[in-house]
């Protein structure tokens, strides 16, 4: 079987390898996966997340997180300052996971905002700079090259805004999304390092260093999965260390969390993206189409590392649609960096599968007469 000849990547996708029948059951999930994105539709809009949206009843967890900044810049114990911001803007001190891991409030305490400004910055330039020199040997003309620029800055947009600083999940996105584009194999030592420090700044990070360790032991890389289970021990001490500390400053009388079951779908995931991202400018059917186009393209991206980033988005968006709340649809900053850059792969994906799916070789019938 041979595969056709690239569009705009260098080499063919994965879906040119398969058989006719399976593109056609492949077709049929993608329209699948499209309807499903279309359920983004039906889920109710968000709460705003900038601190200018604050009111005197309804503070934004941004300004929260600023609070609790200023409060440690103060001279204030972390866990002090941040019990007293929760009780006084009405939210829940138990279970101990209501309050975020220390680091990223004390680090920000610590420094001018400047200084805060331009390691952000500096992250995701060197983020983007990773991404595109992975990116660029798969694409071979000058048109997907372009495109994929564009993809990315329409990705790494809401990581670029300063006001955005003190939310957890854009310092611990951009952490998973270079900690990914660095690993290959044999060289896995600062992915795990920016995997652990993204899980320091934001324990759902935790599932990205599931997703590697998992990865790593089934592609036989026994070292690097050890070193994953070194990071994962790791934060599950400081977790411990946490909750104690969690323990100190809150009692039964302090509000509980109602919990987070929301069920809300695989729309919210889709939504978060979509808000995440250069999309939220479109029609939001038309956004959320583009979402599962960009699904699709990282899985037909022949390669481990877009593998990993599709079972991330998957763990992602299983998360999302069970446990996710309306206003905490921010958890799809975790992964959304570098996602869009999924739609560069689509063109080829899609002639791909039609190619596959269409294929009616002939067979040729010889009659020897002997």
């Amino acid at each position: 079987m041979n595969a056709p000849t690239p569009f705009w990547l260098a080499v063919p996708t994965r879906f040119a390898r398969m058989k006719p029948a399976a593109a056609r059951v492949a077709i049929g999930l993608v329209v699948f996966l499209l309807l499903l994105s279309l359920t983004a539709l039906w889920i109710g809009n968000p709460p705003a997340i900038t601190a200018a949206s604050q009111t005197d009843r309804a503070p934004t967890d941004l300004a929260l997180y600023d609070q609790i900044v200023a409060g440690v810049r103060h001279g204030g114990n972390y866990y002090d300052v941040t019990a007293q911001a929760l009780r006084a803007g009405d939210y829940p001190l138990r279970p101990f996971v209501t309050f975020r891991l220390p680091g990223l409030a004390v680090i920000e305490a610590a420094l001018p905002p400047l200084a805060i400004r331009v390691l952000l910055y500096a992250l995701a330039s060197l983020t983007a700079f990773v991404w595109l020199t992975r990116l660029m040997p798969m694409l071979s003309r000058l048109a997907p090259r372009i495109a994929v620029v564009i993809l990315l800055a329409g990705s790494i947009l809401a990581f670029v805004q300063p006001e955005l600083a003190a939310f957890h999940e854009i310092w611990a996105g951009l952490l998973v999304a270079l900690s990914l584009a660095l690993r290959r194999p044999g060289r896995w030592i600062e992915a795990v390092a920016l995997g652990l420090a993204a899980m320091l700044i934001r324990e759902t990070a935790l599932l990205y260093a599931l997703v590697m360790a998992l990865f790593a032991w089934i592609e036989g890389e026994r070292r690097e999965a050890i070193g994953w289970a070194a990071a994962i021990a790791v934060f599950a001490a400081v977790i411990g260390v946490h909750a104690w500390a969690v323990a100190q400053v809150t009692g039964p009388l302090d509000a509980a969390s109602p919990g987070w079951l929301g069920m809300q779908g695989f729309g919210l995931f889709v939504k978060s993206l979509v808000l995440a991202t250069a999309l939220q400018m479109l029609p939001l059917w038309l956004a959320a189409l583009l979402i599962g186009l960009a699904l699709l393209g990282w899985f037909a991206w022949d390669d481990p590392m877009a593998l990993r980033m599709v079972a991330l988005l998957g763990v992602w968006a299983a998360l999302m649609s069970g446990f996710a709340r309306i206003d905490t649809f921010y958890w799809g900053l975790i992964v959304a960096p570098i996602f869009l850059t999924g739609l560069v792969f689509v063109p080829d994906a899609l002639r791909d599968l039609f190619a596959r799916a269409l294929d009616r070789r002939r067979v040729r019938v010889q009659i020897v007469q002997r």
